[in-house]
């Protein structure tokens, strides 16, 4: 009863951290701001079907999360707080998926240390912070499987039914693999087995008429409204080329997803090895169940591991089966299990307590202090453009469109190109030596660009406004030019 107490309260604990300081955090770049700004322009031009940014169509992602984030603003205004709302509630649903999953195949033991384990997990809690599709993919993937091994092993075909909901969902979150990839898991355990026939009692004609009802409607009106760009960016660019062409070469390593996991599931990593070696000594038999766990846990990073393109957070549904089988296994270590959950909740809560304190302070990771120092002064009319890597965060803070300064050739060059990396580059070119002399400009450099600000903008009277931080090392400078005085006689 204490223990079970126990954990009810760490989890309860662990849920208030998710949301804790969410509102003093701001939004990063490059990948949180281009969710965020999404949503923000979606909302403005009051088109909740098609995303879109810096006035583009955007199709990086499915719709759902832009759906999430919607509806926080909708809620919250465009806040911080919003804007990490559902991933925080997510996490929380998470956990609850973890539970009853665990309780109805295992038993309620196994379900809170599943949790906790889970819960205190490096990845787990960071993810449950980031404005990523991540954790709502984690859900809705993990709630895919988990109704397909309950009907499974329960013999229960309304379980079939809610697995293709859930699918249906993934594919709204992430796209293909979110129906490819569970579908996979599925396979090979079947072949694991040897019960193939069994495909023939999921309900498979029905249970995809349910899923196509869930996903197909969005994709359907994408393909009327957009057509062939729609297919060639969405599937050409952010499904095959991820799949085939490396977007980070020097993460294309054979154990990058192993490094990920070592890192991820701290501090439970390093305990879960030793335990499969305890396991494998005594060498007991593995059981429907336990053999489903194990094809999920291996298939997905697997699976991920072929691919050249590699993300952190690919590997992450596979956390889930992983928390589980680490828990089984720690069964017999009650001290192992205690001193983890105590390791793993006072880390996260140390890192809850600096980063939201501090975060506002460093300028190293958002343009949020930038926007502040430009919104101070800048006018509607006035030009804002950058130097260096685009700093995402500052027409999202701002309100205020900010292009991007470049040569004519590297522009040219940086220009999205169809099957090619650039077709990221949505942003707003501006060539050098277009910048008006008869309006104020407003300009950012970022801190791989100073050297270069230094060399080919000497001698034309910007004004220094800000560094950002004020301390420690700068990433970003601010700096105003006023109008020419000869322009103003023309």
């Amino acid at each position: 009863m204490n223990e079970r107490l126990t954990g009810a309260a760490a989890i309860l604990c662990l849920v208030a951290l998710y949301f804790w300081g969410n509102g003093t955090l701001p939004v990063t770049a490059p990948v949180e701001v281009n969710y965020a700004q999404t949503a923000r322009e979606m909302l403005s031009a009051g088109d909740y079907l098609s995303p879109q940014i810096y006035g583009n169509y955007w199709y990086d992602k499915p719709i759902f999360f832009y759906w999430e984030l919607l509806a926080a603003f909708s809620v919250f205004g465009v806040t911080d707080f919003a804007a990490r709302f559902f991933p925080a509630l997510f996490a929380a649903a998470g956990l609850l998926l973890t539970y009853c999953f665990a309780r109805r195949i295992y038993d309620e033991r196994t379900a809170f240390w599943s949790v906790l384990i889970l819960g205190t997990s490096v990845l787990y809690a960071v993810l449950a912070k980031l404005i990523l599709t991540d954790m709502s993919l984690f859900v809705f993937f993990g709630g895919t499987l988990a109704a397909f091994l309950i009907g499974y092993y329960e013999q229960r075909r309304g379980c079939f039914y809610i697995a293709y909901v859930c699918a249906g969902l993934a594919v709204l979150t992430k796209g293909p693999v979110g129906f490819l990839l569970p579908g996979l898991v599925i396979l090979v355990f079947l072949l694991v087995r040897r019960d193939l026939c069994a495909l023939g009692r999921i309900c498979l004609p029905t249970g995809l008429l349910v899923f196509a009802a869930v996903c197909a409607p969005w994709y359907i009106y994408m393909y009327l409204t957009h057509g062939a760009d729609f297919v060639n960016t969405f599937l050409g660019i952010h499904n095959v080329l991820r799949a085939t062409v490396s977007e980070h070469a020097k993460w294309d390593v054979w154990y990058f997803y192993l490094g990920i996991y070592f890192l991820g599931m701290f501090p439970w990593s390093f305990a879960l090895p030793l335990a499969l070696y305890r396991t494998w000594r005594v060498r007991p038999s593995i059981d429907v169940r336990t053999q489903f766990l194990l094809a999920w846990a291996i298939v997905v990073p697997v699976f991920f591991q072929l691919m050249a393109t590699k993300y952190p957070t690919y590997s992450f549904p596979a956390f889930l089966p992983t928390a589980i089988l680490t828990a089984r296994l720690l069964a017999h270590n009650p001290r192992v299990l205690r001193l983890g959950a105590v390791l793993g909740m006072g880390l996260y809560l140390a890192v809850v307590v600096v980063v939201s304190n501090y975060s506002d302070r460093d300028g190293h990771f958002s343009g949020k202090g930038a926007a502040a120092l430009l919104s101070q002064t800048m006018r509607a009319e006035d030009l804002l453009v950058c130097y260096g890597d685009y700093t995402a965060t500052i027409p999202y803070y701002t309100g205020h469109p900010m292009y991007a300064l470049a040569t004519r050739e590297e522009i040219a060059q940086r220009a999205p190109k169809e099957m090619s990396w650039n077709s990221k580059n949505v942003m707003p070119f501006l060539p050098i030596d277009a910048l008006p002399a008869d309006r104020t400009v407003y300009l950012v450099v970022e801190r791989h660009a100073f050297d270069a600000f230094e060399e080919n903008f000497a001698g034309q009277n910007w004004e220094e406004l800000g560094t950002l931080p004020a301390e420690g090392r700068a990433k970003l400078r601010v700096y105003r030019r006023a109008v020419h005085p000869r322009a103003l006689l023309f």
